[in-house]
């Protein structure tokens, strides 16, 4: 096994570790703390395919921005201790369980599976697939009417937003 692949399993590793911590912790800081840190090796997930705009974007919209927002969020909530719930067995949790258990055997299974090879994707030489120019030509280019339609939808995001939090007088 070479470097890569090495620092490739732990990062992704780390990644789902972080992940796990996220949806188990019961403290909201801590569950967004390591939610900044699954950022973090989602970045450096990009960085091992040379995207090296995406693990920036990455980095300063989501760990800087977006988690800033939930963060004031759950100060702004003032969450208080929750009540235990009585009941042991919830159908929530027996489908979580399911879930759960699917996902770690089509895991095995594509470890396992002689049709897939490991290793790192080869990337043909002078790429662009993670830089600005290549990013830019695909936004403008290819994808120019998904993204106006999501710019529209964060728009009326935005409108809602500001309609629901206007105090009635």
């Amino acid at each position: 096994m070479n470097l890569e692949l090495i620092l490739f399993f732990g990062t992704a590793g780390a990644a789902v570790a972080t992940a796990l911590l996220t949806v188990l912790l019961r403290n909201p800081v801590m569950s967004a703390i390591s939610l900044i840190a699954n950022f973090f090796c989602l970045a450096l997930l990009y960085l091992s395919l040379q995207a090296q705009l995406l693990a920036v974007l990455q980095i300063v919209v989501y760990t800087g921005a977006i988690m800033v927002l939930v963060i004031f969020v759950i100060m702004l909530l003032n969450l208080q201790r929750e009540e235990r719930l009585t009941e042991r067995y919830d159908l929530k949790k027996i489908a979580g369980a399911v879930l759960a258990a699917g996902l770690v055997l089509e895991m095995l299974y594509v470890f396992f599976s002689e049709e897939m090879p490991l290793g790192m994707p080869e990337t043909p030489a002078g790429s662009s697939i993670g830089s600005v120019e290549g990013i830019g030509a695909a936004l403008f280019g290819t994808f120019l009417l998904p993204f106006e339609v999501t710019s529209l939808l964060l728009l009326a995001g935005i409108i809602g937003a500001v309609v629901l939090a206007r105090r009635r007088s």
